[in-house]
């Protein structure tokens, strides 16, 4: 009985070691084949056939000859027209994204005169600029590590601050002056012009005097972020325009 046993069991154990063995070779055949028509599916350049794929000598890649030139070149127009590298900003004239020209000036101590339609103003920040076809795009580093896109013109931004203060002009002349520059601390710092002037006010209506005020426009998107006067403000008057 004992013999029987162990007979039929070497038997079983055989079939199934065949059974195992045939599948194994089974599997590495197909692996192997695999291998060999990826690898028979390259040209000597690396160059995938089946997909259409051959090696252009002028291009010095591998290319899909049939399709047209746009088609092509489309991924590589795409990626040279978002490729922006930045660098200093450098003198000269320059067109912005709104198709307005400026004009930069680096001057001593490597502070950034700006200047669009007349009217320019000083910063003594880091700016550099980045190349977009014909277009210069002007971002400044703040002092908490983030870059301010200046998209506002000095003019923009004058004509604002002025329109706030019921002014027609800023210059030397009345005391008035513009600057690019940091404002803010931390978190909210942020990149404005400041526009600072004395304006003639009268003290409870009866006393000459003047008072300093301060316009702040956000740099990026126009907007007012301050007007500062002194806190007896409310109890002079002002004329209607200077």
């Amino acid at each position: 009985m004992y013999k029987k046993f162990l007979c039929v069991f070497g038997i079983f154990l055989i079939v199934f070691m065949s059974f195992v063995l045939a599948e194994q070779g089974s599997i590495d055949k197909e692996t192997n084949g695999s291998d060999n028509a990826i690898g028979g599916d390259k040209d000597e350049h690396g160059c995938l056939i089946t997909a259409g794929y051959s090696w252009n000598e002028t291009e010095e890649k591998c290319v899909r000859e049939w399709e047209s030139g746009e088609a092509r070149y489309q991924n590589e127009i795409q990626e040279q027209n978002q490729l922006q590298i930045k660098v200093k900003v450098k003198d000269g004239e320059h067109l912005g994204e709104s198709g307005q020209t400026f004009m930069i000036q680096t001057k001593e101590n490597n502070k950034i005169k700006f200047e669009s339609n007349g009217v320019s103003v000083e910063c003594d920040c880091n700016m550099t600029q980045e190349k977009i076809q014909n277009k210069t795009k002007l971002n400044v580093q703040l002092s908490n590590g983030k870059n301010a896109e200046v998209k506002v013109m000095p003019d923009t931004a004058s004509e604002k601050a002025l329109e706030r203060l019921r002014l027609k002009v800023c210059s030397e002349e009345n005391g008035c002056s513009l600057e690019l520059k940091e404002v803010g601390k931390a978190e909210e710092t942020k990149l404005a012009y400041e526009l600072q002037t004395k304006r003639k006010a009268k003290f409870l209506g009866l006393f000459g005097s003047q008072m300093q005020v301060k316009v702040q426009v956000n740099a990026e998107n126009g907007e007012l972020i301050s007007v500062d006067k002194p806190w007896w403000a409310f109890l002079a008057s002002e004329p209607a325009e200077e």
